[in-house]
């Protein structure tokens, strides 16, 4: 698990002051670290995708000591006066306020089937929210791609020329072609490119990537099932809800 050197200043400061109850991780020249605290840090390196095991507990302990250590002398050393710090830790602790609200605003209103199928209809034409089938050959330069664009628009076959012309060893003996794939899943140059293209048209001019040029055609597009987007329409749908909701506390709100 690594933390940052802000992060260990920030979180060992708010610790030296915080109350402490109930179970303990440890004690450090008389101080008790609370399980509270660890449970948090072990949430959170759950959420990042890591399993639950006695090496993860003993790390977490390990830098829940090191961080009251740090905390303690930090306090000697007055850092906690400082007035960049304490305003660090001023906005640290309403960050976390800001976040728990934000949670228990998108449990009390969870979105919706409606709100995400109408997000979903919004959506629609949008590149992200499509699966497209492409085909493209790639060549190390302008010039060779260029003359491949003269033989395309001269009638060659696309298939036949990638396979003797592109550098791409996963697609040329397919004739160039890719599997049904969103905008995301490629160098954002290329992305770009194949997300303007019509359905059976092909890019006037070469596609520079870090690969090299390409010959971009698009075969087939297809919008993605809402099943399939339903956890991204579910956030979407919260977060426009939450900026709902910022808009109506700062109506009500008296900025000056």
């Amino acid at each position: 698990m690594r933390i940052s050197p802000m992060y260990y200043l920030m979180f060992a400061l708010a610790a030296a002051y915080a109350p402490v109850s109930g179970a303990q991780v440890a004690k450090v020249n008389g101080t008790t670290i609370p399980q509270a605290r660890a449970d948090i840090l072990m949430q959170d390196a759950k959420a990042q995708g890591r399993p639950e095991s006695a090496e993860l507990r003993d790390t977490v302990k390990r830098r829940l000591i090191e961080s009251e250590m740090i905390a303690q002398e930090a306090v000697k050393l007055g850092l906690q006066k400082n007035a960049e710090i304490a305003a660090r830790l001023d906005l640290a602790r309403q960050q976390v306020l800001v976040s728990a609200y934000i949670n228990e605003m998108a449990r009390r209103a969870p979105a919706t089937e409606e709100a995400m199928r109408v997000a979903h209809e919004r959506l629609k034409d949008h590149p992200a929210a499509s699966e497209y089938k492409a085909r493209h050959i790639l060549v190390a330069s302008e010039k060779e791609a260029q003359d491949i664009i003269a033989q395309l628009k001269g009638g060659a076959d696309f298939a036949k020329l990638a396979q003797e012309k592109s550098r791409d060893e996963g697609s040329k003996f397919q004739g160039g072609e890719l599997q049904w794939s969103v905008p995301s899943a490629y160098v954002r140059p290329f992305a770009e490119a194949m997300a303007k293209l019509k359905k059976g048209s092909m890019t006037d001019t070469p596609v520079q990537s870090n690969f090299g040029w390409h010959v971009i055609r698009l075969d087939d597009i297809r919008p993605i099932p809402f099943e399939t987007l339903k956890p991204q329409l579910q956030q979407l749908v919260q977060r426009d809800n939450v900026q709902k909701m910022v808009e109506e506390l700062r109506a009500k709100s008296k900025i000056e």
